[in-house]
């Protein structure tokens, strides 16, 4: 199972162009809200019902963690211990992450990026510590996906299915879009 988690103030073309893409790949994915109701608020007021709360995660059996950008949605996020504890945790048994606009700084903060090639929203490259910045819109370095902004969410999340299911799969999902 991967997971998507949502903190109030998220940019919400991050959050629902990847749970759409996956979802049209058949990619087992849920939304996670880190607060204690399904229904979360993001950066532009439009409500989203998530699948469940971080409570009731099995990061044991989680595929990739996944965080959309927007502000305060990223702060928010990087504040939640509990997230953030299970997100080194999930680095640390060499398993996948990913992130999007400024979400990137979370990891950054976390240590995750150390010789990490990563890229986030102009603004926030002083939070990724340790990363070698990269030129790319979207990058996939090491067990790491990160992307620049909203207007990459589609790239981004193709990128997901790519790494998940191979890119005949995101060549597929990507024409089936136009």
């Amino acid at each position: 199972m991967n997971y998507l988690f949502l903190a109030s103030g998220f940019e919400e073309i991050e959050a629902l162009t990847v749970i759409d893409v996956l979802r049209r790949a058949e990619i087992e994915v849920k939304m996670v809200s880190i607060t204690d109701d399904l229904t979360v608020i993001g950066a532009h007021n439009i409500p989203v019902v998530a699948d469940c709360l971080l409570k009731d995660v099995d990061f044991a059996t989680a595929e990739y963690l996944i965080l959309p950008g927007g502000m305060p949605g990223s702060t928010n996020l990087a504040n939640c211990e509990q997230l953030t504890m299970h997100l080194k945790h999930h680095h640390e048994a060499q398993k996948p992450l990913a992130a999007i606009c400024a979400a990137p700084l979370v990891f950054g903060r976390l240590g995750i990026l150390k010789g990490v090639e990563a890229i986030c929203y102009p603004g926030f490259e002083h939070e990724l510590q340790g990363a070698h910045l990269s030129k790319q819109n979207v990058v996939q370095s090491q067990r790491v996906v990160t992307a620049k902004g909203p207007a990459y969410a589609l790239e981004f999340a193709l990128q997901l299915v790519k790494s998940i299911k191979g890119s005949e799969v995101a060549d597929a999902i990507r024409q089936g879009m136009f």
